[in-house]
């Protein structure tokens, strides 16, 4: 007698039918359009998600913030410093509300992405007030608490002319010119603001217009008075809403972010043809930093 196992026979077996769409794509070698879609959505909530909580890129479209951001620039713009709100959601879908979580205040020279009071529009723009604080500005000069914020002239700045600053003679009559090399260039009359905590930078202010002047507002409680470093072409705190201004004080909750580095910037020469963007770039601004440099303060004298 063999010592081998009698081979039992197996019972009658159904063939097991592929229950999902996949086993079907996997056994015809088709594409599963179904998980492809899943797949692209849940990327497109990852970047949604890292926009609202984390950090996004932002692109400067006007001139409002020269001669520290020029048009052209690709910056990023960090999601949590000052906590989050309905405006840190991306492209704005939630109702507009005062609540913050983790809400933290602004210090003073940040630069800041902020929405209007009346549209869903980003600005950028500088913290130049915070809450308490009086602020007035007279013939261009800030007027902080009662003291003027010390405004001291620098050499004027040479901007290359490119298609991304024109230097418009509406904007900046009289300073547009050749320079000896033949480059057009855009000299620009530039001043150092020094803000209370030694917050400092560059601003431009060259000509005589109704924003040079605003009355003392003192900055209530959970708001922030914002200006353009370009004094002279910014719609920011010191203009009215009607003008596309800031109105006055905003909100801190209506501030969604704080730019931090440039990325790279433009000069408008590119096209759609990859092969001119090398060109296009401007290659010395790429990773500038955006926070202000602080200067030390001096300590108190004793009596």
């Amino acid at each position: 007698m063999s010592d081998s196992p009698e081979t039992i026979p197996a019972p009658d077996a159904q063939p097991v039918e592929a229950s999902t769409t996949e086993h079907e794509a996997a056994e015809t070698g088709g594409t599963n359009w179904l998980a492809e879609m899943r797949g692209l959505l849940l990327m497109l909530l990852a970047v949604i998600g890292f926009h609202s909580f984390v950090a996004k890129p932002f692109y400067i479209p006007s001139i409002s913030m020269m001669p520290n951001l020029l048009v052209g620039d690709q910056l990023v713009v960090s999601k949590y410093p000052y906590g989050w709100s309905w405006v840190s959601a991306s492209m704005h879908f939630l109702p507009r509300s005062k609540t913050r979580i983790m809400p933290a205040t602004p210090a003073y020279g940040d630069i800041v992405i902020v929405v209007p009071p009346d549209r869903d529009e980003d600005y950028i723009k500088r913290v130049v007030a915070l809450p308490g604080d009086r602020i007035a500005v007279v013939n261009g000069q800030i007027i902080l608490n009662g003291k003027p914020v010390p405004q001291i002239a620098e050499a004027p700045l040479e901007l290359p002319v490119d298609p991304n600053q024109p230097c418009d003679p509406d904007d900046f009559p009289g300073l547009r010119y050749r320079a000896a090399d033949g480059r057009q260039v855009c000299e620009l009359p530039i001043f150092r603001e020094t803000l209370p905590n030694g917050a400092t930078y560059r601003i431009i202010d060259h000509r005589n217009q109704p924003l040079d002047n605003y009355p003392e507002t003192k900055v209530p409680e959970g708001y922030a008075f914002l200006m353009g470093d370009n004094r002279d072409h910014s719609a920011d705190s010191r203009a009215p809403i009607i003008e596309k201004g800031l109105g006055g004080p905003l909100p801190l909750a209506d501030i969604g972010g704080r730019a931090e580095f440039i990325t790279y910037s433009l000069n408008g020469t590119e096209t759609w043809n990859p092969l001119t963007w090398y060109g296009a770039l401007r290659g010395s601004r790429a990773s500038l930093r955006l926070r202000p440099m602080i200067l030390p303060q001096k300590a108190p004298t004793k009596p």
